[in-house]
Parts: structure tokens; sequence; C-alpha cells
């Protein structure tokens, strides 16, 4: 009987195989290998583009900027030229196209893990809100005046990665950088650059302080927009702030004079040369800049030192003075600067109690052109009631 029993179990087996085997005997693809529906082809093909063949008839239109330029392909592709250097954003899932020049840097999407060592450019970011893009600085936390910035070493959320000269590429590469901002230092150092790019970590060199115009510099935020795919944000950003300076560059100029510099410590004056883009702020704001007619050397630094001697002649008569105290310390009051020079006591401006200063931040919120044109018109036109309006500047007592 048990020997039934174990014939009937083993038929019983037998046919239950033979239900789920399939038809024909062919086994089944998995899901991932199933043919596609209709005659087209697969749905994983990719048709890879040639670079002499794309087309690039789309650009990112631009007021003030001349130091870069984008282009759009309709795949989605970008191109941006920064001066001579040219680089190639690719969309997340595309294929790099077939002949790209090999002096074309690739940037994929989503670009993040930033090694930043550009400062102006942060301000950027922020107004973006696209800081957590940047999780590595090439400035210590003391060393940032954009509260974001710092708040973001403290929290942890950006950490420090050497400076321009001394990077620490293993923390970088270990991060996977996606892209490192740099500043034109980087040029001093030109090892460096290399180094990075041995390592796969593309560069992209930040020119926004070579523009000529001042709201160019405030135009570059359209750059940025374009590598994190936020031009959108970026334009409404950007005509925001020539929405509000629209009145002002809309008036005469005042005829007022208005001089911008620090004092050395070895007593020479610091001011900027008269195609800088803070003369020229000045001279949108209503104002006139003085010193006039300072040298254009051939090297690209924006300021000169001259001699007190030069800048009293010169400066003595201006109806207002700006004292830049990012590169000295933070004034209070008059007082203070006439310490810095004696001979500053014989000025116009300082008898009238017309003299500013300008806060630390300043210049690492490259997006402040548009408050400090603001700023400065106020200082020109509303004088005494100018105190306590304004954003990067304050009354010295």
């Amino acid at each position: 009987m048990k020997r039934w029993n174990c014939f009937f179990l083993l038929m019983a087996l037998m046919l239950a195989l033979c239900a789920c085997a399939p038809v024909g005997g062919q086994t089944p693809a998995p899901p991932s290998e199933a043919p596609s529906q209709g005659t087209g082809p697969s749905n994983t093909e990719q048709i890879v583009p040639h670079w002499d063949e794309m087309d690039w008839s789309g650009h990112l239109e631009l007021d003030y900027a001349q130091m870069f330029s984008v282009d759009y392909s309709p795949d989605g592709y970008k191109r941006i030229t920064i001066d001579k250097d040219a680089y190639l954003v690719v969309p997340e899932l595309d294929p790099v196209p077939e002949g790209t020049p090999e002096d074309v840097t690739i940037l994929r999407q989503p670009i993040r893990n930033i090694y930043l060592q550009a400062t102006a450019a942060m301000d950027c970011f922020r107004q973006l809100d696209a800081m957590d893009a940047v999780t590595m600085s090439g400035t210590q936390a003391e060393g940032w005046y954009i509260p974001e910035a710092r708040q973001a070493m403290e929290e942890g959320r950006m950490v420090y990665a050497g400076k321009y000269s001394a990077p620490d590429y293993e923390l970088i590469q270990s991060q996977g950088c996606g892209l490192a901002l740099e500043s034109t230092m980087i040029y001093h150092n030109p090892e460096v650059k290399e180094q990075l790019e041995r390592l796969g970590i593309p560069v992209l060199v930040e020119r926004s302080s070579y523009e000529a115009h001042p709201l160019g510099r405030m135009e570059w935020v359209k750059l940025y927009g374009a590598l994190l795919n936020r031009e959108a944000e970026a334009e409404a950003y950007y005509d925001a702030q020539l929405e509000k300076l629209e009145p002002v560059l809309e008036r005469e100029g005042t005829g007022k004079t208005a001089a911008f510099f620090s004092v050395a410590s070895n007593g020479s004056v610091t001011v900027r040369k008269s195609g800088d883009y803070i003369a020229k702020a000045i001279g949108l704001a209503g104002g006139v800049y003085v010193p006039q007619g300072l040298s254009q050397e051939e090297n690209a630094l924006s300021t000169m030192n001259i001699q007190m001697e030069t800048f009293y002649s010169e400066a003595i008569d201006a109806d207002i003075l700006i004292y830049n105290s990012t590169i000295e310390a933070d004034l209070q009051t008059i007082e203070q600067l006439v310490a810095k020079s004696p001979p500053l006591a014989d000025f116009k401006a300082v008898q009238n109690g017309n003299v500013w200063c300008t806060g630390k931040s300043m210049f690492q919120e490259s997006q402040s052109v548009g408050e400090v044109i603001l700023d400065i018109h106020r200082i020109l036109t509303e004088e005494k009631g100018a105190d306590g309006s304004l954003t990067y500047l304050y009354r010295l007592t």
C-alpha cells in the first residue's frame, strides 16, 4: 500500500511540473529583457549627438555682462564661454557628444559638492537658494561675512577644504566634488588647477570682477542659474534688482563729488582706478568720482596706491568721503580716521561730517552692487536723512 502511495505522489509532482512549463519549452525573459512593444527601437537606445552637428541657436540674453556667454541646444545641453575657456553642461542622463574638443570642460548635472574658492560667487548661490550645492570652502568660517556661509560651516554643512594654493585633494576627491569654483588667483598656482583636473574634478575660473560695468557683475547670477538649472530664478532676481535701480538710473547727476579710499599703514592712500566698477557705481548713483584720470595700468588690479599729497590735492574739496574698511580695520568715528592721517582733517567732507564707511560684507556679497548704488545715491541726495536707511554704508560720527 505504501508503494502505491509513493507512486501516486510521484505522478502528481510530475503533472504539476508540466503544468508550470512554458508552451513550446521556451523560458520567459525577465521583465528587464522583455521585447519592447511596436516596431521602433528599444527605449534604452540613446542617440549620441556629434559636437560638430549640434544646434546652438538658443542664447542667454545679457544686458551688461561681457565676460561670459551661454548657448542652448534643443536637447538640453548648454555651452558656456568664460573669457577664452569653454564648458559644456551635460544633462544628467545624456551622453557627452562625440567629437567634443579636449579643451572643453565637461560639467555634468546636477552640479553638486562644489569646492568654492571664489568667495564672490557665494552670494549668487545664496540669492538662488542653492547654497546646498556648495559643500566645501576655501575660506575658514571666521573669514566669511555672509551669515549663511558662516552658519553652514559652523553646522558642518560646508567644510574647509584648504585655500586655493594648498587644497586638500584627498578630502575634495572623497566628497565627490562636481566642480572646483576658483578665483583668478588660481593662475598664480597653475599646478593646483592641473592636479584637480588630473583627479577628474572640473575647474571653472570665476571672472565677474573683470566686468567693466557694475551691473555686469550683478548679471553673473544668470551664469550660476544656468549651471544649476535655475535660469528662471536668476532672471527674476536680476530683474527685481534692475527695477529697484531704475528710478535712480533715470535721474540726472547731482554734480557732487565722492572719493572712495583707504589709508595704508605706511601713510599712502589706496584708491580705485577711474574705470573701476566702484568709480562707475558712484557715477550711476548720480555722483562724480574723484580722483579723476587715474592711469589704467595693464594689470587687472582695480586699485592703485598714491601719496597722501596727491590725494589731498585731488579730493580735499570732495563732497563725500567713503572709507573702505574691508582693507583696514573698521572705523566708527571721524577722529579715528584723522588719527590714521592728520591731513584728512582739512577735507571739506570731514569738516561737514559727510564721511561714510563700508561694511565688511560688501565685497563678498557680489550681488550688493545694486544696493551699493542705492546707498550712494541716498547719501548724495538725502545727506543727513540717509542715516539708518543704508545697507552697506554707515556714517562716521
